[in-house]
């Protein structure tokens, strides 16, 4: 058993970042450092690193997103610490987890989130053959499709603010059938980040982790050119179309040779539209971070 712990802490610790207003920037570079590494999920992870003041409206999904970490598992709060000293500190609590510590206990009682045992004829909580929420999970009901009228499924499911392909602070709630969005609305605009989010070499860098390119991602938040100039074409081309900024392809192509994409999109609903949902997270992967949030701002915050 000693053996295995020592051999599980020689790997990357997988930490699953909340990154909160302002520490976008800061959390990429941080985990594109050698014996660290970005968790696709909650459940791919050990580690909760709370990056920043989280808001009070996203207490309740940060307590969500702690409790699916499997155990053992050890919260890390970085505050006002160096790269330097808050990679020590996880390094640390991944020792701790490889040698069988106790971790955390949930934050939420563990019940479902829509009651449903005994509700409805059966007792399964829907209301015969359509509605409800059977089994706890809302039921998809039927509506044209948007391509060619035909009667699919549809299913509405929020995401945010921690989903790790969308803005910080974004939440969509997103009506799909199938893959593809019929409908979308900003629930909740993501949080704002310094300019340095902005830069090149962390814009192309997201893009590439979704597109499954984890080393050029790397090389690209450590400052390194990527190789190859086939990703490029990795990216459909007309995606995302943005007056005066390209399509999703082109933005990469700029940022990949480090220059800066300056974007006004007037509708983050339309562009994403009608797109499957592995392209409509491209197309905001492709989107400078300030971008997104002049675009989900109401005209009052504006």
């Amino acid at each position: 058993m000693m053996s295995l712990s020592r051999l599980m802490s020689r790997a990357p610790a997988p930490v699953f970042p909340a990154i909160g207003p302002g520490r976008q920037a800061d959390v990429e570079r941080l985990l594109s450092r050698s014996g660290l590494r970005a968790a696709a999920t909650p459940r791919d992870a050990a580690i909760l690193l709370v990056a920043g003041d989280i808001p009070g409206t996203a207490a309740a999904p940060l307590a969500r997103v702690h409790d699916q970490i499997p155990r053992p598992r050890v919260t890390v709060s970085w505050g006002h610490d160096e790269p330097d000293a808050i990679a020590a500190r996880i390094a640390e609590a991944w020792r701790e987890v490889c040698a069988g510590g106790e971790g955390e206990g949930d934050r939420l009682p563990d019940e479902p989130p829509n009651k449903w045992k005994g509700v409805g004829p059966n007792g399964q909580g829907g209301k015969g053959m359509m509605g409800g929420v059977p089994y706890g999970r809302p039921m998809a009901m039927t509506g044209p499709d948007i391509r060619d009228g035909l009667q699919l499924d549809r299913y509405t499911a929020r995401f945010g603010p921690f989903a790790p392909m969308l803005p910080p602070g974004l939440v969509l709630e997103v009506t799909l059938q199938g893959d593809v969005i019929c409908d979308v609305t900003v629930e909740t605009q993501p949080f704002a980040q310094p300019a340095d989010a902005d830069a090149p070499d962390l814009c192309a860098a997201r893009m590439l982790r979704l597109l499954g390119l984890a080393g050029p991602a790397d090389r690209a938040t450590a400052g390194k050119k990527p190789r190859g100039v086939w990703m490029r074409g990795a990216v459909p081309g007309g995606l995302g179309s943005v007056d005066g900024a390209g399509d999703a392809r082109d933005r990469l192509s700029r940022w990949l040779s480090g220059t800066p994409v300056t974007a006004s999109v007037p509708d983050i609903p339309a562009l994403l539209k009608g797109a499957e949902w592995s392209e409509a997270m491209l197309i905001l992967a492709s989107l400078p971070p300030s971008a997104i949030l002049r675009a989900c701002q109401t005209p009052e915050a504006a």
